[in-house]
């Protein structure tokens, strides 16, 4: 009787090990990161001046290194930026059915020091989510994050 209890607590174990290690897998695909070939102040500029130009909207530059300071916290630059395609965002939250998918938008590219000293940037692996999400949204979603990433690869190694 122990042998069996001892022997269904190794497989339990096991299991629950496996599954831990398949939930770090699948959320470090959830976000992409890049190491920028430019500083911290630049990547920001050519980010968003590439964005303008290609008819996109920069909604907000959220300074998070900023926040923090005001709440007594020291971190290295961090800037969250949201950018906006009128056109495509319309897509979504002009159909009831689709503005449950909302909370993605708009769309968000954070770009951060770390301690080495480099600059990279990081947003959300949108292909992932619409694969759950879909239909007419995830199609959409997929636009936007395609053209997004052509921006992105203006600043990256």
């Amino acid at each position: 009787m122990k042998t069996k209890l001892f022997f269904t607590n190794v497989i339990l174990l096991t299991g629950l090990v496996a599954s831990s290690q398949d939930i770090s897998k699948t959320s470090s695909s959830v976000m992409i990161e890049n190491l920028s070939k430019f500083g911290f102040d630049a990547t920001i500029d050519t980010l968003s001046e590439i964005a303008i130009q290609n008819g996109w909207k920069v909604t907000m530059v959220h300074d998070l290194q900023e926040t923090m300071k005001k709440n007594g916290k020291d971190v290295l630059p961090v800037k969250v930026m949201e950018i906006c395609n009128p056109g495509l965002a319309y897509q979504i939250l002009s159909k009831d059915e689709l503005r449950d998918v909302s909370p993605m938008l708009p769309c968000r590219i954070s770009v951060y020091e770390k301690a080495d000293g480099k600059t990279y940037i990081s947003r959300m692996n949108a292909p992932a989510f619409a694969g759950m999400i879909g239909g007419d949204a995830a199609k959409t979603i997929l636009e936007a994050f395609t053209v997004a990433e052509g921006f992105v690869k203006a600043v990256i190694d």
